[in-house]
This record gives structure tokens, sequence and C-alpha cells, in this order.
């Protein structure tokens, strides 16, 4: 039996949030086709981007300056 792939080209690899946030280029990069072409860049991809945007200017919220709520009675 002979399978013939229908894409035979290398994938683009996926960008995950850390990834993004570890490499601040790409997350510019992302961030710039997003707002040229979001439909093209697709929700998830866009969504993953603004997450990985987020997180490098709020942190994770596990630094230590982070207050905790005040209990609540």
């Amino acid at each position: 039996m002979i399978l013939v792939l229908a894409a035979c080209g290398k994938a683009a690899p996926m960008d995950t949030v850390d990834s993004l946030v570890a490499h601040p280029d790409r997350l510019k990069e992302v961030q710039r086709l997003c707002q040229e072409d979001h439909a093209k860049m697709g929700d998830a991809t866009c969504n993953t981007a603004s997450e990985a945007f987020r997180r490098r200017f709020m942190g994770d919220g596990k630094g230590k300056y982070t207050p905790q709520p005040a209990p609540r009675n």
C-alpha cells in the first residue's frame, strides 16, 4: 500500500506562550503579522501572542512582590 502526503514541506513551528515569552523578537514579529492580517494568522496564534505579551508585561503572578488577596470574612 502506498501513502501519499498532501503537504510534503516542513511545517512551521507552532509558537507557544512560553516560547514567545522567551523570544521577544519572535513575539514582536507575530504581533506585527497579526496586526497586518489577523485572518491569515488565525485567532489561536494571535491570542497566544497576546497572552505572551501580557505575561512579559505583568509577570506570571508568582513574583515575590505580587500581593496576596486579603481574606474575606
